[in-house]
């Protein structure tokens, strides 16, 4: 399959201050939710249109799972077929 062309490309600064509301044994959980649903609604796309690189992935777990991030920058790839790819800088 050749490789979809990049339609638009920007950098987001996302606040995960919400993932606090959450129990504190799901915070990780959590917060990959609130990127998965902030870009989809920023890049007009669906949320299961959203790949997440596994780098940010890491940075998101990097303190384990109860003590996340309060906000991380990515950037956001929307490519021709209306999926997003969230990269780290």
């Amino acid at each position: 399959m050749p490789e979809a062309k990049v339609v638009d490309e920007k950098v987001y600064t996302v606040p995960l201050r919400d993932v606090k509301l959450s129990s504190r044994a799901r915070r990780g959980d959590t917060a990959i939710s609130v990127l998965r649903d902030f870009v989809a609604r920023h890049s007009h796309v669906a949320g299961e249109d959203v790949w997440i690189d596994p780098k940010v992935n890491e940075i998101i777990w990097s303190r384990g799972r109860k003590n996340v991030p309060s906000k991380i920058s990515v950037k956001v790839l929307k490519l021709q077929d209306g999926t997003a790819e969230v990269i780290m800088l």
